[in-house]
């Protein structure tokens, strides 16, 4: 039997953001509800080592950070439920939601920070060897291949950005691009072509990720010539997939406003969206950083500001009556 669920303010998305929401509702009397979503915890469930998130000396699991971030959001009166939004109406407040089982989710303010998920390649050996030699993310993971060979997969300034963070770690970074020429920004162009530290292989595929005999990581990618279609192969100790990333905004299309690449816009400074009530926190929003300290930040803006607004409402509804 579906169940209606009342709340002052509804979390989507588990990750980062999410969880820092809902600590500062909870502790706020907000009583929110996080609904998980289908990656409950977010991208850093996937990763292995974290080294630069603050507050810990030693290296830390993502999976273990989540799980505490979690057990925090509860202890302080978080409500966690396990359920994925098929259906929103943002038409009128309170705002009412649907979930793929029937639940009916209404809410004063809305929180979401449904993240986005990194683009993958989809070939033989990049899932198997996640976070042992593969990544989809620099800042993150590059300074775990400090002196080591790496490769970037990718042509636009993702791919170009990352190549060049990567420099401050290795002495041995090379870009591989399917293409004869690169789509990223031209000042962006000329300072890889400028940097000593990067090659450039041109009209080449990833084929496989390769990985070493019995439990060693990534020793190198197989790759294809796009114009010849002749196979070859580039040793590395790291592969760094950098075609983009997609924000997990379908609900919301037509709904709120979207930028070109499908990320939730928000007044600048602000996680308000053009709803008032809704506000947006993460990677949902953030194509620039994307980092999970950021993104928790993020979190925190999101539910101050839905305080705030909520605290407006009752001050004009009492002045109103």
């Amino acid at each position: 039997m579906p169940t209606t669920h009342h709340t002052k303010m509804l979390i989507l998305g588990s990750g980062p953001a999410g969880l820092s929401a809902a600590i500062y509702a909870a502790r706020a009397g907000m009583q929110p509800i996080v609904v998980q979503g289908l990656q409950p915890g977010g991208q850093l469930t996937i990763t292995t080592d974290v080294e630069n998130y603050p507050g810990f000396a030693e290296v830390i699991q993502g999976p273990w950070l989540m799980e505490q971030m979690t057990a925090q959001a509860v202890h302080v009166g978080t409500s966690m439920i396990w359920d994925t939004i098929v259906d929103v109406d943002l038409s009128q407040r309170p705002f009412r939601l649907i979930g793929d089982g029937g639940d009916v989710y209404v809410a004063e303010t809305l929180v979401i920070a449904t993240g986005a998920q990194a683009k993958w390649l989809g070939v033989p050996g990049e899932q198997e060897l996640g976070g042992k030699g593969v990544s989809a993310c620099a800042t993150c993971d590059g300074f775990f291949y400090r002196g080591k060979k790496v490769v970037v997969i990718g042509g636009g300034n993702t791919a170009v950005e990352e190549a060049l963070y990567l420099t401050n770690h290795s002495d041995d970074v090379t870009l591989i691009h399917r293409r004869d020429s690169l789509r990223a920004e031209k000042i962006l162009q000329d300072r890889l072509f400028a940097n000593p530290k990067i090659k450039v292989l041109w009209n080449k595929k990833v084929d496989r990720f390769v990985a070493g005999e019995g439990a060693a990581g990534l020793v190198g990618v197989d790759l294809i010539d796009t114009v010849t279609g002749e196979a070859s192969h580039e040793p590395t100790d790291g592969g760094f997939v950098a075609i983009g990333h997609k924000p997990s905004t379908e609900l919301f299309v037509g709904k709120l406003p979207l930028d070109d690449d499908g990320y939730l816009q928000v007044t600048p400074g602000t996680s308000l969206t053009a709803v008032p009530g809704v506000f947006a926190a993460g990677d949902v929003t953030d194509k620039v950083y994307r980092q999970a300290v950021t993104a928790a930040g993020m979190g925190c803006m999101a539910a101050l500001d839905a305080e705030r607004f909520l605290a407006e409402a009752e001050y004009r509804a009492t002045v109103d009556a």
